[in-house]
């Protein structure tokens, strides 16, 4: 998307529907802001060349996916079906673990 390595295929393509989502309730939720300082929103604010980029990626691969016969869409999805099961993939912002609970708070160390 800004990379021009950056490579996708239709296996991912529920997670650039996803960040496209995001990217738009990003924009509007900024938008409908009462009195943001004008950087801290511009630099919050996804630039209108993201989204347009990602919208296209995502019509791109959809349009693939419509050339295909009914029996190829389907091996596909079965192919898929088993990549995303071994894959979690996050195109947003990275999370943050919770700690894991201290299971004997009153051992020392």
């Amino acid at each position: 998307m800004g990379c021009g390595h950056f490579r996708t295929d239709v296996s991912y393509l529920p997670d650039l529907e996803a960040y496209l989502a995001d990217l738009l309730r990003n924009r509007e939720r900024l938008a409908a802001f009462a009195d943001p300082d004008g950087w801290a929103k511009s630099e919050a604010m996804p630039s209108d060349d993201e989204i347009t980029r990602v919208r296209r990626l995502v019509q791109r691969v959809r349009e693939d996916l419509e050339d295909l016969t009914d029996d190829d869409r389907a091996q596909i999805q079965e192919a898929i079906t088993v990549v995303r099961r071994s894959r979690t993939v996050s195109l947003g912002m990275p999370r943050i673990r919770q700690p894991l609970p201290d299971l004997r708070p009153g051992r020392t160390a």
